[in-house]
C-alpha cells in the first residue's frame, strides 16, 4: 500500500514525464532504389450500397483492397491511413464516393495513384420460365477503379454461371447430349454507366441456357429442351458475349472468358476474347 504522500509524488512524476516520441519506421529512407507499384491493404470487409435497376439502391458487403504507389526512397506505408481514408467516408460506402476515396488516398499519401477494388456478390429475383415462381440469384461483380493524378479508369468485372450443351455431342449420339455448367467473367470499360443486370442479361442471353434459384417439374422440362435447341461451344459462348458488346454503343472496352467445368471429361474447356 502506498502512503498519501507516495501517492502524490508518483502522480507528480507521471504528470511531469511527457509521453515518448515514437520512431516513424516508415519513412526512413529505403536505399535499393525501387519503386513499388501498389502497396495498401487488401481482404477487407465493408458494408457498401450500389445502385440496382429494379429497386435503385442495393446493400451488399464488399471485399475490398486499397492502394498507392511508393517512392523509392521511401521504406514503407502507414497502413492504417487506408483505414482511416475508408472510415472517413462513413459506415457504408457508396459507388458515386469511389472517385473521392481515391483522391483521398492520393492526398493522406502524397501519392501520384490510387487503386481501390471492390469485389461483392450481387443478387437478382429471378421467375421461372414456365411456373413463374419466384428465387433469388446471387451474382459476383467487382469495381476496379485507379486514379492517376486526376484522371480515373474504371472496370467493372460481372461473372455469371449458366448452361451450355456440346453441338458435337448433340451431332454424333443416337440420344441425349451432354451439358455442363459454364463461367462466364465480363469486364467493360464505357462511356456512361452499364446497369450490372443488363451485363447479367447479356450472359445468359449467349449461352444454352440461363440458370434459376428454383425450377418445378414443368419449368425444368422446359429449361432442358432449350439448352438442347440451342447448343454453344465455349467458343460460341464467348463469341455471342462480344456480338452483344459490340453493338452497345456505350462500351469501350470489353474482356469476355467463359470456362465449361465439363461433365464427362476431367479437364474444363475455356475461351476469351478481348477488344478495345
Amino acid at each position: 500500500m502506498f502512503k498519501p504522500s507516495e501517492m502524490g509524488s508518483t502522480r507528480s512524476r507521471r504528470q511531469a514525464t511527457k509521453p515518448a516520441r515514437l520512431h516513424d519506421k516508415q519513412r526512413e529512407r529505403d536505399h535499393r532504389e525501387l519503386r513499388i507499384d501498389k502497396v495498401g491493404v487488401r481482404g477487407l470487409r465493408f458494408p457498401i450500397q450500389v445502385r440496382d435497376k429494379a429497386r435503385a439502391v442495393q446493400n451488399t458487403v464488399a471485399t475490398i483492397g486499397m492502394f498507392v504507389d511508393l517512392p523509392k526512397e521511401f521504406k514503407g506505408t502507414h497502413m492504417s491511413r487506408f483505414i482511416e481514408v475508408l472510415n472517413a467516408h462513413g459506415n457504408i460506402v457508396h459507388v458515386e464516393n469511389i472517385p473521392d476515396i481515391l483522391h483521398a488516398m492520393q492526398k493522406k499519401f502524397q501519392a501520384a495513384t490510387s487503386h481501390l477494388e471492390m469485389a461483392f456478390p450481387y443478387f437478382m429475383v429471378k421467375r421461372a420460365p414456365v411456373s413463374g415462381m419466384e428465387g433469388v440469384m446471387d451474382y459476383s461483380a467487382r469495381f476496379d477503379a485507379t486514379a492517376c493524378h486526376n484522371d480515373i479508369d474504371f472496370v467493372l468485372t460481372v461473372k455469371a454461371m449458366v448452361t451450355t450443351l456440346c453441338p458435337c455431342s448433340k451431332a454424333i449420339a443416337a440420344y441425349g447430349a451432354h451439358n455442363q455448367r459454364g463461367e462466364v467473367t465480363v469486364q467493360i470499360r464505357f462511356r456512361k454507366a452499364v446497369w450490372i443486370e443488363d451485363l447479367i442479361g447479356v450472359i445468359e442471353g449467349s449461352a444454352s441456357s440461363e440458370l434459376y434459384a428454383l425450377l418445378k417439374r414443368q419449368d425444368e422440362k422446359a429449361v432442358t429442351e432449350r439448352a438442347y435447341d440451342n447448343p454453344v461451344f465455349v467458343e460460341d459462348l464467348v463469341r455471342n458475349v462480344a456480338l452483344k458488346l459490340n453493338a452497345h454503343s456505350d462500351v469501350t472496352w470489353y474482356k469476355v472468358e467463359a470456362e465449361n467445368h465439363e461433365s464427362i471429361h476431367n479437364h474444363n474447356a475455356y475461351a476469351c476474347l478481348e477488344k478495345g
